[in-house]
């Protein structure tokens, strides 16, 4: 599997702001938004951060999106649950 073939993600809480879980994907950043989404992450607390295969990306994206909708609403998801979530799309 080459590099260009994963996408690099993290989810993280925002501890400035309103302490609500947001997911970044790294590799798809561009120039326009690059320097804000990572300061903006690297400012929070990570919760996860991994890769996950770009062929199987948008079904990846919806397990990510679906935790971190359950995060915000409250729920208390550990490492070992996000991981396993994410196992069929991760390289």
């Amino acid at each position: 599997m080459f590099e260009s073939d994963k996408i690099m993600f993290e989810i993280y809480q925002d501890t400035k702001f309103n302490q609500k879980f947001r997911v970044v994907y790294y590799t798809e950043l561009n120039e326009h938004n690059k320097h804000y989404e990572i300061n903006r992450a690297t400012a929070g607390k990570s919760i996860y951060d991994g890769f996950i295969k770009e062929l199987k990306k948008d079904e990846a994206k919806t397990v990510i999106e679906n935790i971190v909708s359950r995060l915000n609403d409250g729920e208390t998801i550990d490492r070992q649950t996000i991981k396993e979530a994410l196992t069929p799309f991760t390289p």
